[in-house]
């Protein structure tokens, strides 16, 4: 396998970083991307969720960066908020080496004002969604002369949902000499024809373009009682975590009150959820305080939570693609995983891709303990303050372990936004630290705390 080591002009500062973060050999999609995107080259890549495409388009954006220019010079375009906030994470972890680096999103959900202040204090990367980008090119709060990298990510998702025209408008409002780069899962013949309008000369690269067959256990229930079903397969498999796909958001909503009576830790994630509801719910089950997580495909593109163990597709996929990018949300990086179809016996023809892939199973054979529930040991405790009020994991932790006296053990995964912090805390302890945090402050400041629904 390829290191990083071996990219052009990478600095020694970034192989350090690099390294600290875990990052110790370059993936497939990587490897052959980096050095022909420093070296200038367009690029069509074709490559499926979960090869490490963030880095490949992303470590190249982040080398080339002037910090002294305060003009926008990469724009990355992704079909979601979640996947933007994803990217942006992703990022500033690489970019930590370098100083004043700035990344901003623009996206939906949050006001169209607050991110004209933003950008008018300079940026950049940029990172959005084809409508919000859009917005702020007609408001005249965005320009894009200065951008010489274009990226699409997710470009076969951005086209499902009906983005060609802003990108392609999008596009003509950068400079004719920029480098595009255009990464998506499959290759559908209107992805062909974006390609012909934005890039030129690309170098195309296919890697890792399907769900290998040891990663992934593909299986298909025939039922007509789809709630017993999955409540059965629940407590047969018994997985750790467990995410299911419906095709609404009322079915989803439906869902997830149906598993909560059932004595199960779950939370949903919809289109009609505010942005900030929407990365709460994220955080809960990426953290392990909610163990199933039911959703809409709003959460079958950018998410990239580790260790999913098993996918359930509640309602059938309405295409191969959708279906291909809902169960590649387990088996990620060298991880395996399984992904269970239910299926309607009138149901069979719209999902011949799925029986051509998938074995089929019978429910008499499943081991049912009719007591488990999929319960958390954890609760995800939320303070009013983060990065802005420069609060740092150490400085929670510290407070926790040093002034209230709870057990590291009994401390899960701490997540900090720009105005709040989420830490997972055993159920056990949870009152306690409620209480002391009346009293006890964290770096001289007191600040409000409350346990996520």
């Amino acid at each position: 396998m390829a290191t990083f080591d071996t990219i052009n002009t990478i600095p020694p500062a970034l192989l350090d970083t690099l390294q600290n973060l875990g990052f110790e050999t370059m993936t497939p999609i990587q490897n052959q991307a980096i050095n022909p995107i420093l070296s200038g080259r367009d690029i069509l890549a074709q490559s499926k969720t979960g090869s490490g495409k963030t880095l490949a388009f992303g470590l190249p954006a982040i080398m080339r960066t002037d910090t002294d220019n305060y003009a926008p010079q990469t724009l990355i375009i992704t079909p979601t908020r979640e996947l933007a906030d994803q990217i942006a994470v992703e990022l500033r972890r690489i970019a930590s080496y370098k100083a004043n680096l700035k990344i901003l999103t623009l996206y939906g959900g949050v006001p169209l004002r607050t991110q004209a202040d933003s950008l008018a204090k300079g940026a950049h990367i940029l990172i959005g969604t084809p409508g919000r980008i859009q917005d702020h090119l007609a408001k005249e709060t965005l320009t894009l002369k200065s951008i010489q990298t274009l990226i699409l990510d997710e470009a076969d998702r951005m086209l499902d949902m009906g983005f060609y025209d802003e990108i392609v408008k999008i596009g003509s409002n950068t400079p004719k000499h920029k480098q595009t780069l255009l990464f998506s899962a499959t290759f559908p013949q209107k992805i062909e024809q974006l390609a012909h309008t934005l890039l030129k000369d690309p170098l195309t690269l296919k890697v890792d373009t399907l769900q290998a067959q040891t990663k992934i256990e593909e299986i298909v229930y025939e039922t007509e009682e789809k709630l017993r079903t999955l409540t059965a397969l629940i407590q047969s498999y018994q997985p750790d975590s467990l995410l299911i796909f419906c095709n609404t958001k009322v079915m989803v909503i439906e869902l997830t009150q149906q598993l909560n009576e059932r004595g199960h830790s779950v939370i949903d994630i919809h289109g009609d959820l505010d942005q900030r509801d929407r990365n709460e719910s994220l955080i809960a089950f990426s953290n392990g305080s909610k163990r199933i997580m039911v959703a809409t495909d709003v959460a079958s593109r950018g998410l990239d939570i580790k260790d999913i163990q098993l996918v359930i597709n509640y309602d059938l996929p309405f295409d191969e693609e959708v279906y291909t990018h809902r169960i590649g949300r387990t088996g990620r990086a060298d991880a395996t995983g399984r992904a269970i179809s239910l299926l309607s016996p009138h149901g069979s023809q719209k999902c011949d891709y799925i029986l051509q892939k998938a074995q089929k199973a019978h429910l008499k054979t499943l081991r049912v303990d009719a007591k488990f529930r999929m319960q958390s040991d954890y609760d995800t405790l939320c303070l009013n303050g983060g990065k802005k009020s420069k609060l740092r994991k150490g400085d929670i932790l510290g407070t926790l372990c040093k002034e209230i006296g709870i057990d590291i053990q009994h401390i899960g995964k701490i997540e900090i936004t720009d105005t709040k912090s989420y830490i997972a805390l055993h159920h056990t302890i949870i009152e306690k630290v409620l209480k002391a945090l009346k009293k006890v402050k964290i770096k001289k400041r007191k600040y409000i705390a409350w346990v996520l629904g």
